[in-house]
């Protein structure tokens, strides 16, 4: 498990230039802002949600904290992979209106911290009204590779998720219910 330390808004007096955490899923690579990381884990197996999509892989607990774990993969309609040892769960502070949500995502691998200047970052290109592009907040080329950058609040943000007192109820019920499964085996 690795603890993100906050990064600093300024990076040798230049308040454009921000740090991005990266990632690889797919061959290609992503960056998502690291203010928004709190830490990243290695994968867990997860409590699952019934009725839940596909993509949402469950929850965990995180020291008191439960957290739903959505599958980027699954996300973005990518080829599903068997999880291995280089899967990691980014834990990230998703920010809503009113309100901040803590998420984990699954990623194939983490890749680099970068510091990428806004003026580098160019708009992604429009494919039309068939492809939801809102998530991705640009294109960045560091060292000769291109990375697609997420604005990871636009992602996360409207998701259909429970609320934390929801999921905490549920996972409660499911823990009770298997509780009772074991009891019943035991005494039969």
């Amino acid at each position: 498990m690795t603890k993100m330390e906050p990064a600093q808004e300024q990076i040798d007096g230049h308040d454009d230039i921000h740090q991005y955490l990266t990632f690889i899923m797919a061959n290609e690579e992503y960056g998502v802002d690291i203010l928004s990381v709190q830490e990243i884990r290695g994968w867990e197996a997860t409590t699952q949600i019934p009725n839940a999509p596909s993509y949402v892989k469950g929850v965990i607990n995180l020291r008191g904290t439960i957290v739903p774990i959505i599958d980027l993969r699954q996300r973005f309609g990518i080829t599903q992979l068997d999880y291995g040892p280089t899967t990691v769960v980014i834990v990230v502070k998703v920010t809503l209106e009113t309100e901040h949500k803590v998420i984990g995502i699954v990623v194939d691998a983490v890749s680099d911290v970068f510091s990428i200047d806004e003026v580098d970052v160019r708009a992604a290109p429009d494919f039309g009204s068939d492809t939801d592009i809102r998530f991705i907040k640009g294109l960045a080329n560091v060292q000769d590779k291109m990375i697609i950058l997420l604005d990871i609040n636009t992602l996360l943000g409207s998701e259909v998720l429970l609320d934390v007192s929801q999921l905490t109820e549920l996972v409660n019920q499911i823990e009770t219910d298997q509780t009772q499964e074991q009891a019943l085996v035991a005494n039969a």
